[in-house]
């Protein structure tokens, strides 16, 4: 009897919901939409405002004075002046002077003999590194000293090395029978010195940039090349080259890049000179130029041109190295052209 009734009170229908007004299920779905729309806005603006910090801060540090130089290489500002309307007459009087080329090209030929055997010499220690040496930890944390040193220190230590009087460098020339060479007056010998300086600071740098790319080449492709009877030599070569061709191409700009900017060596090395680049603007770059236009004779206008000028060398080279990236992107897989 008592089970019956139980079912029969179970069996009967639950209790009717208070009836809902109009005004009250307005008030839900409206706060319905409003939570749905926040949570809409939400997922797309929170990515924005982490990132906003460094957009703000590239904006404040990095674009207005990059547009604010723009509009100084279109006005004659000299230091305590007020601006003047000049147009390109800035950058018309960069391609008649004789200093702008001379920096140009030295910027050119010390880019060249530093950024060359810097990324041969960085390529064959990379390739030493890769293999299982005793105490390779040891010498991957001594290439990278160099660069760890400050421009000042490695500078001024050797410009006594290529002192012309009593530098160590025309010491051991002497010894072979070589007369000594003027390492600060000559152009060819001080571009080749401060390029020494360069190369010295940025070989373990990029060797261990090699290094890192060389140990995600797959080792059967390696495997396959020795089986094939390929030496050491020819795997280096054919294989591990071509496999790190991206990485070598990365270096080759940002290495370009730097040489474009060179400004401390050049400078340090000249010593009272060091500004002008030497007595006879032997190897004055485009960042010395520039300073000298700027802070020493006062020529802001013409110093904003030149930053720009270096700017646009600088988006050139970008240029090259996006065509060249999407060239072998779009080559077929195995062509050697």
């Amino acid at each position: 009897m008592a089970t019956s009734v139980r079912a029969k009170r179970d069996d009967s229908p639950p209790p009717a919901a208070p009836p809902v007004s109009p005004g009250s299920r307005r008030r839900r779905s409206s706060r319905g939409r409003l939570r749905s729309t926040l949570h809409r806005w939400d997922i797309k603006a929170t990515p924005y405002v982490f990132i906003a910090p460094f957009f703000l801060t590239f904006a404040a540090f990095g674009l207005f004075p990059l547009i604010y130089t723009g509009w100084l290489s279109l006005n004659r500002v000299e230091l305590g002046g007020d601006p003047s309307w000049k147009g390109l007459e800035n950058y018309t009087d960069l391609a008649t002077s004789e200093f702008f080329w001379n920096a140009l090209l030295n910027t050119f030929t010390i880019g060249v003999i530093s950024t060359v055997p810097q990324l041969l010499m960085a390529l064959g220690l990379a390739h030493l590194l890769n293999y299982k040496l005793r105490g390779r930890g040891f010498f991957r944390v001594a290439i990278l000293a160099p660069y760890a040193t400050s421009i000042a220190a490695a500078t001024l230590v050797f410009a006594q090395l290529f002192n012309t009087d009593y530098g160590m460098i025309n010491g051991l020339l002497g010894w072979v029978g070589i007369d000594p060479v003027d390492w600060e007056t000559s152009k060819w010998p001080a571009q080749i010195a401060i390029s020494v300086i360069v190369t010295w600071r940025w070989t373990g740098y990029n060797a261990l940039i090699y290094l890192a790319a060389m140990q995600a080449v797959p080792q059967d492709l390696y495997e396959a090349a020795s089986l094939d009877g390929a030496s050491r030599l020819r795997q280096f070569i054919s294989v591990t080259i071509p496999s790190i061709r991206p990485t070598i191409l990365f270096t080759v700009i940002v290495s370009t890049i730097g040489a474009t900017q060179l400004f401390g060596e050049p400078m340090l090395y000249g010593g009272s000179v060091g500004i002008s680049g030497g007595s006879g603007n032997q190897f004055q770059t485009l960042s010395l130029l520039m300073y000298e236009k700027g802070w020493v004779t006062g020529a802001l206008g013409q110093a904003s041109a030149i930053a720009w000028v270096m700017l646009l060398l600088l988006l050139l080279i970008g240029g090259v190295q996006a065509l060249v990236s999407r060239r072998d992107r779009t080559k077929p897989r195995g062509s050697t052209s």
